[in-house]
């Protein structure tokens, strides 16, 4: 497996291109990593990935996924998993139904889709809190269950949208080493944007830099 870019660029509308035309590949269980500073378009890069550039951008280059072009598939046919600065995880559900919404559609059957929720808690250290209200949650509690959420429904690669910058010091090591650990045992392909230097370094993986580009 591998996510391949290349010569991606992603222009406004009437505008000039967010960076210069970028080619990266990621191979099963790397994990790239693009830096740059705010605004240079990193998250827009992410979401043309994933099939969710906003309307008024146009896209030239091409994105392969395993072998497959994905410049034309529908978003939610990549099969691509996305993690975000918030965790995102849904108020109205308990912990353990917000990951039972990652489960995919071939787990069939009440029993075996409960197993995979709580095969999921326990691998995020969260054995036994199923019933728990997101809302009480701590910070790095939610993140390594909206990772959870994430890989229970096997995406064929996953992209990270700066999902450790509100976490506090202390957590964000362990929290990024958790979620990358957890990225490479599954041998799937992941990117992680990021303007900290310590992400692209613990991720191990290629890394492009946009720079100070305007975007």
């Amino acid at each position: 497996m591998s996510l391949i870019l290349q010569d991606i660029c992603i222009t406004p509308k009437g505008g000039a291109p967010l960076f210069a035309p970028l080619s990266l590949t990621i191979a099963a269980g790397q994990i790239g990593a693009v830096m740059g500073p705010s605004g240079v378009g990193k998250s827009t890069l992410l979401a043309a990935i994933a099939g969710h550039l906003p309307q008024g951008f146009a896209l030239t280059g091409e994105i392969t996924l395993n072998g497959a072009r994905m410049n034309s598939t529908a978003p939610q046919l990549r099969r691509i998993g996305l993690m975000f600065q918030d965790a995102l995880l849904f108020p109205h559900l308990s912990l353990a139904d917000n990951l039972a919404f990652g489960l995919p559609a071939q787990i069939k059957g009440k029993a075996a889709r409960k197993a995979a929720v709580e095969q999921a808690l326990a691998a995020a250290g969260l054995a036994g809190m199923g019933a728990r209200d997101p809302a009480t949650l701590s910070g790095g509690e939610r993140a390594r269950a909206a990772l959870m959420r994430s890989l229970l429904a096997q995406p064929q690669a996953i992209l990270l949208d700066e999902p450790f910058s509100k976490l506090d010091t202390a957590l964000r090591a362990g929290i990024r080493a958790f979620a990358f650990d957890h990225i490479r045992a599954r041998a799937i392909p992941a990117l992680i944007v990021t303007h900290d230097a310590s992400d692209a370094a613990a991720a191990g993986g290629p890394v492009l830099n946009l720079g100070g580009q305007a975007g």
